[in-house]
């Protein structure tokens, strides 16, 4: 097994053999931070293009995003060993009031597989909750809404972190169906991403 297999594996959505090839590849000595970055990370970039283009839609981007973490489950001891740094932060979750988290969860994905550090906050995630994942380190805070009405707690979030002396120490994304471009200059948010394979572009130029 060769890292254009278990690259070509997880474009395909196979996780156990995913799994199977990073065991393998491991075996034969190959670094642990090698295998993320030149297979699982290119794989999941090549999966975001496909999805970009429109050859690849949401169950394609999840199968092959659990494929990823499959490979990426095994690598995380050696990961550790080595103490390969994340490439960032980040926290993410749904605002207050909002229980929608597929969206969430596959941009969530995507970050990891990007190499990111990825906090879930989960979903109905209030102002507080956000100022504190930055007063613990978060260089990102990622807003998901999917509803019109819990769009302002995306607002009452940045004011929070105003508040709280920590809007200048963190970079916001916003995103979900109802949001837009305008409505991030509106509420004064760094950037907006309208989708998972986005998501992970905007953050990379935000802390890059």
């Amino acid at each position: 097994m060769s890292l254009e297999n278990i690259y070509q594996n997880v474009i395909d959505g196979q996780a156990q053999v995913v799994e199977e090839g990073v065991r393998a590849v491991l075996a034969e000595g190959t670094p642990a931070d090698t295998i993320l970055k030149e297979a699982l990370i290119k794989a999941m970039d090549e999966v975001g293009k496909r999805f970009e283009e429109g050859e690849f839609f949401i169950p394609e981007m999840l199968i092959a995003a659990r494929a990823m973490q499959a490979g990426v489950r095994l690598l995380k001891p050696h990961l550790a060993e080595g103490a390969s740094k994340a490439a960032g932060r980040i926290a993410i979750g749904t605002v207050k009031g909002d229980l929608h988290d597929l969206g969430k969860n596959l941009v969530a994905m995507m970050l990891e597989a990007a190499g990111f550090e990825v906090k879930d906050l989960g979903v109905d995630v209030s102002p507080e909750g956000f100022v504190k994942a930055v007063q613990e380190g978060a260089q990102v805070i990622g807003m998901s809404a999917l509803l019109t009405t819990t769009m302002p707690n995306m607002q009452n979030t940045i004011a929070a972190l105003k508040t709280a002396g920590l809007r200048d120490k963190v970079k916001v994304v916003i995103g979900g169906a109802p949001v837009t471009e305008a409505y991030a200059s509106q509420i004064g948010a760094d950037a907006f991403a309208p989708d998972a394979s986005s998501a992970t572009r905007v953050v990379r130029s935000l802390i890059g």
